[in-house]
């Protein structure tokens, strides 16, 4: 069995996506595939792998199915959805080829990319929702307060002082399954470092620590917005590059970045 592919990048998370006429069949036997495509020594790597699928229903252009390293479905991510509007545009596979904006259907609802002049792409990410508030963390014996901000999925955001002494991979690991997470959680630490301006490093849910998290970046806003930090827009400075987030009270959270095709290929498997 060979199956073809391409690889791309949002700021360095980056995922494989499946070329069109690629038949899945999904279950236990697809999340082990899953997890060897994405396996960074044996497969091709990535942070996790992207279905892109026509749809022909009014409203609904496309469905993009999403399935983190480790196997299990992601409600939603924002890097991978720049992603897969530069992948339709790029196959031809919008009905008409001076399309620019896509309606995607994703497990938590419907998104809104939008390719730009400059390159990069511009997603409507809907609203903010609510989730558990403002919340007491524990991790090696530290205590956190995090804001908890859902875009579709879950997140925590934490401010500190210093966002490059963290310990990443050792806190992340253990405050995403928090008993307060009964479905794990993304977890978001994060400093301001100059007006509208926030560098934040990100552990998700079901891959671990990445160079860049979309939906992250949009909840960081947010939680910067309720603690009076920010104003309706900010850079959020990643890992793996700057995001330009933007949420006016009431409205949804926009989010713009790049998004590039690394290369393409064929595995045998």
């Amino acid at each position: 069995m060979n199956i073809n592919f391409s690889k791309w990048t949002g700021l360095g998370n980056d995922f494989v996506l499946l070329e069109p006429g690629q038949k899945v069949e999904y279950g236990a036997g697809f999340e082990k595939l899953v997890v060897k495509l994405c396996d960074r020594r044996f497969g091709i790597g990535a942070d996790g792998v992207v279905i892109v699928t026509p749809v022909d229903n009014s409203g609904v252009d496309f469905e993009m199915r999403i399935f983190n390293a480790d196997g299990s479905e992601a409600a939603m991510c924002g890097n991978a959805t720049r992603c897969v509007a530069k992948f339709i545009r790029s196959r031809g596979l919008a009905k008409s080829p001076e399309t620019t904006s896509f309606n995607l259907h994703t497990k938590s609802g419907i998104v809104k990319p939008k390719l730009l002049d400059d390159g990069r792409v511009c997603v409507d990410m809907g609203k903010p929702r609510n989730f558990l508030g403002t919340i007491k963390l524990t991790a090696d014996c530290y205590d956190f307060t995090a804001e908890t901000v859902s875009m579709g999925n879950p997140h925590a955001v934490i401010f500190v002082d210093d966002v490059e002494k963290i310990q990443l991979e050792n806190w992340g690991r253990i405050l995403e399954c928090d008993k307060q997470f009964p479905d794990r959680c993304n977890i978001e630490f994060a400093q301001l470092v100059a007006p509208a301006h926030i560098r934040m490093r990100v552990w998700e849910r079901g891959c671990g620590v990445t160079m860049a998290c979309g939906t992250g970046s949009c909840a960081t806003l947010v939680a910067a917005q309720r603690a009076g930090h920010v104003g309706a827009e900010a850079d959020i400075i990643l890992d793996g590059g700057v995001l330009h987030v933007k949420h006016e009270e009431d409205g949804p959270v926009l989010m713009t970045g790049p998004a590039e095709e690394v290369f393409r290929g064929e595995i045998g498997l």
